[in-house]
């Protein structure tokens, strides 16, 4: 059934403009795939696949996909579903036997949706580790065996949570028998002759026909950095754009799957009063510019991807850039610029200054911190990723079209913040700036068993530091004040990932850290 509405055009100039800031052979780059009603009408490469061989990129180049794993992965396990031997319903502690009672009780189907409540190990381990740590998923298995509570009751609320596609490998290699390797293979990639899609769980594995990844080092130049972590079903795969585009014409007349586990796969889940989310199973409903799009994007350590379809345009697209200072999702975006006339335009008005600030929820505790770039309106969460701010009239706001996925908003009122996500909501009081940055009193060692962390929270050479130490290693944060008691974290390698706010008890005697997705983790001071 042809379920178009809109007219979809490939002017190849319009787009080899887009790329054109990739398109050189001394950097690394882009490699993009367009199909207009499962037509191929643009393949390109920009820029090199590894910069120490003149290879450059091309749309059959294999790049790590990221997190648009996650799809294929809730897509195996519901295959195990059509055939009695799954389900969605049924607890993890059923599939994957010795976890914390806390955390054996969610539902598959929550895991999936990122409705969880569970605790994102990924994010405790990057955050207390550093990166770089050769980590399994084994020893990452065994967070879920000591943590002892939950971020928010399961099918209350929404946080993305790679945590939970590691506890669904767990449970797809033990029904199975098999590693997820060879599950993908024989169950989705063979099948559908993605000969060049495959799950790659180390970095530094051989895998032929493999662009390498670029971070950007502290001189604006490229280095060779990982996350250290094995990766399988939270953003494991490999695969070339070319692929990718079968992989997306597929989905049109699925031959692998039933209609009723597609149905599943593409609806976004409702949270437990009924408010309905963005997010199905390893998939994204949303809107761009009035536009209903399937996507997924994946963010990896040197570079991110995204796939994207637009039905009402019979528009598919695959980007996967190597680079860390290359946004696939942008550029995807831009692609539908070109190709859909006709859209309607984004709000971009300038950000009023007066709402510029530090805030904290004395309910959650949460922290956010509202700026201004080029005057557009910017926002951190927990001392998270700056994400970018859209109008919504009246003195609210949305999520740029990068972030919207994630549901979140915010609005004045009473000289303070509301922050809210798919209906539920947080009054924010804004923080008076603190006049200096002595420790004082927080000084000192500081435990959480539950993530098995010591934290030492000190000056160092007058510098305010926090220290985190734990199973796999050592983290170090250097801290400045937002406001009595609250101090954000912020890593001291440059290359690790975002950090965090620290929130001191009024007697000194604990912590909690938020940190992006890590929420209320306490720290209790020890002699």
């Amino acid at each position: 059934m042809n379920l178009r509405t809109h007219l979809a055009v490939c002017d190849p100039k319009a787009l080899d403009s887009i790329f054109a800031p990739y398109d050189q052979c001394q950097f690394p780059g882009v490699a993009v795939a367009v199909a207009i009603d499962g037509r191929p009408v643009y393949r390109r490469g920009f820029g090199l696949a590894n910069m120490e061989l003149p290879v450059l990129l091309t749309p059959g180049t294999r790049m790590r996909i990221g997190s648009t794993t996650k799809h294929f992965v809730a897509l195996a396990f519901l295959l195990l579903c059509e055939e009695g031997l799954a389900s969605l319903e049924a607890h993890i502690g059923q599939y994957v036997p010795q976890l914390h009672s806390v955390n054996d009780a969610v539902t598959m189907g929550a895991l999936m949706s990122h409705t969880s409540g569970l605790r994102d190990v990924f994010q405790v381990s990057m955050f207390m580790h550093g990166i770089g740590r050769t980590i399994t998923d084994a020893q990452l298995l065994e967070y879920y065996r000591q943590i002892d509570d939950r971020e928010f009751p399961a099918g209350t609320g929404w946080s993305y949570n790679n945590g939970g596609y590691l506890l669904l490998t767990a449970a797809i290699e033990r029904i199975t028998g098999q590693r997820l390797d060879e599950v993908l293979e024989q169950r989705i990639f063979a099948p559908l002759g993605m000969y060049d899609t495959r799950l790659r769980r180390w970095d530094n594995d051989f895998l032929p026909n493999s662009a390498s990844l670029h971070m950007l080092d502290p001189r604006c130049g490229y280095t060779k950095v990982t996350t250290g972590m094995e990766l399988t079903g939270a953003g494991g795969i490999v695969s070339s754009m070319d692929d990718m585009l079968r992989w997306l014409h597929h989905m049109d007349a699925p031959l692998v799957g039933s209609a009723a586990t597609w149905r599943v796969l593409r609806s976004p889940v409702l949270l437990a009063d009924g408010t309905p989310t963005s997010y199905g199973l390893g998939l994204v409903a949303d809107r761009y510019l009035g536009l209903a799009t399937l996507s997924h994007a994946g963010g990896v350590f040197g570079g991110n991807s995204q796939m994207i379809k637009v039905p009402a345009a019979g528009l598919d697209i695959s980007i996967a850039v190597n680079r860390a200072d290359a946004n696939a999702i942008d550029l995807a975006f831009r692609v539908i610029d070109a190709c859909v006339p006709g859209l309607e335009a984004v709000a971009n008005e300038p950000i009023d200054p007066n709402v510029c600030g530090v805030y904290r929820s004395p309910r959650s505790g949460r922290v956010l911190e509202v700026t201004a770039l080029d005057g557009r309106g910017v926002l951190r969460v927990d001392g998270g990723m700056p994400m970018g701010l859209s109008p919504a009239g009246s003195g609210a706001w949305k999520m740029s079209p990068m972030f919207a996925f994630l549901g979140l908003t915010v609005r004045t009122e009473s000289g303070g913040l509301v922050f809210g996500q798919f209906g539920s909501e947080d009054v924010l009081e804004r923080l008076v700036p603190a006049s200096a940055a002595v420790l004082g009193a927080y000084s000192g060692r500081y435990r959480c068993d539950g993530v098995a962390v010591t934290a030492w929270v000190r000056e160092e050479d007058g510098e305010a530091r926090l220290i985190t130490e734990g199973r796999f290693g050592v983290a170090r944060y250097a801290l400045r004040p937002l406001g009595a008691q609250v101090w954000q974290a912020q890593a001291l390698d440059p290359l690790a990932p975002t950090g965090g706010v620290l929130t001191f008890a009024e007697r000194a005697d604990d912590f909690t850290l938020n940190a992006d997705r890590m929420r209320n983790v306490r720290f209790q001071r020890v002699a």
